[in-house]
């Protein structure tokens, strides 16, 4: 019965990995290039930050409703499957804006999709994870996420170099959205009850959260306010020809790369030792940003590898760690809490980095590094409160 159990848990992480890759090879291909895209439209520097900050923050602020809902409703696959159209619809539209302002609408769409979708999609996977671990559990999920991340850049590039436009690269993600879409569908048939895939249910027997979870979500906020999102990064590359148009989502789909391969490994790792290892992927990408922004061609490459470490973290271990911390019935309220705190740090930081930009390149490195470094104490008071809760 076990592993008959633990074979199905991993089949229902497959599937919704395949979802995520095809959705991924979508919107991450067409954020790799929303940065330049912004630029040619005519946007400014604290523009591209704002948008960019402004669509997290709207997209996270939302999730604590969306999860909410799905934890009283028990709709989850209904609201997995309205934030997945609505997220993947967003992105091929991009090729009929033709200003700034309704390129913006668009990129804030598609990140209004994912608010939606998120905390449902997670909660479902939690309850397979306890079959097969937390860690690679969401390590495996993001690792096939990761994978569409860094081949929809390379097929924007494909596009660009073929002498195409940012229009015609936008709408080529039309093929990847329905094919996403169509696994989604497959896979709500297969498996209509995910709840039944957990294994050992743990009830914590609190009115809220335990205090390890806002410690927890505390420390992932800061490492939210000090991490730069992609578009601002290609604006810089763009703006400050340090990396060539060309290789600029190429740059991306290499730190998808690292990113799928660090989501992989640190997932393992936090099967064995917790949070701790959170700790050494908040220590190891914190100073992305002084490559970033300061290096010439290669060492820039080597910040956005540093960037894909945290991206790996934040999108596996991470939720790993929510749903080690909070029974199965208040899961999706949970991811809606951490993604809605994250998010609007995320915000902050975005719009604080952009103004940065177009005053001080030091003041940007200086915030961002900082502020993620701020993460460490709090992450270790999780870790030390995780293992006091086990013994």
């Amino acid at each position: 019965m076990r592993e008959t159990t633990q074979r199905s848990a991993l089949k229902f992480v497959v599937l919704l990995g395949i979802v995520s890759l095809f959705a991924d090879m979508t919107y991450e291909a067409a954020r790799s290039i929303t940065g330049p895209y912004l630029a040619l439209l005519g946007a400014s520097g604290t523009i591209v930050g704002m948008v960019a900050g402004f669509g997290e923050l709207l997209g996270y602020t939302l999730r604590w409703v969306s999860g909410y809902v799905a934890d009283k409703t028990g709709q989850y696959w209904g609201i997995t499957i309205v934030g997945y159209v609505i997220n993947l619809v967003a992105v091929p539209l991009l090729a009929l804006a033709g200003h700034w302002e309704l390129a913006a609408f668009f990129i804030i769409a598609e990140r209004l999709g994912k608010a939606i979708r998120t905390p449902a999609r997670d909660a479902m996977l939690s309850h397979a994870t306890t079959a097969m671990g937390r860690g690679w559990g969401f390590g495996l999920h993001e690792a096939l996420d990761q994978v569409g991340a860094m081949l929809g850049p390379l097929i924007v590039t494909t596009v660009l170099y073929s002498n195409g436009s940012y229009q015609a690269g936008f709408a080529v993600l039309a093929i990847p959205a329905l094919l996403a879409l169509s696994v989604l569908f497959a896979a709500r048939r297969l498996y209509p009850t995910p709840r039944d895939l957990e294994m050992g249910i743990a009830q914590f027997g609190t009115e809220g959260f335990p205090r390890v979870f806002w410690l927890y979500s505390t420390a992932a906020t800061l490492v939210a306010a000090g991490y730069a999102d992609f578009p601002l990064i290609a604006y810089h590359f763009r703006t400050a020809s340090t990396v060539p148009e060309i290789w600029i989502p190429v740059f991306y789909a290499i730190a998808m790369g690292v990113d799928a391969l660090a989501a992989l490994i640190f997932g393992r790792l936090f099967d064995r030792v917790g949070i701790a290892i959170v700790i050494v992927a908040v220590l190891l990408s914190s100073f992305f940003a002084p490559f970033v922004f300061w290096g010439e061609f290669y060492v820039a490459l080597g910040g956005m590898v540093l960037w894909g470490i945290g991206m790996g973290a934040q999108e596996s271990i991470m939720r790993a760690g929510v749903a080690q911390m909070v029974s199965p019935n208040k899961r999706g309220s949970a991811y809606g809490v951490f993604s809605t705190g994250f998010g609007v740090f995320w915000f902050l930081g975005s719009a604080a980095m952009g103004w940065f930009y177009d005053v001080s390149i030091l003041m940007l490195v200086t915030f961002a590094v900082g502020t993620q470094l701020l993460a460490v104490p709090i992450f270790l008071m999780a870790s030390k409160h995780e293992t006091a809760a086990e013994g």
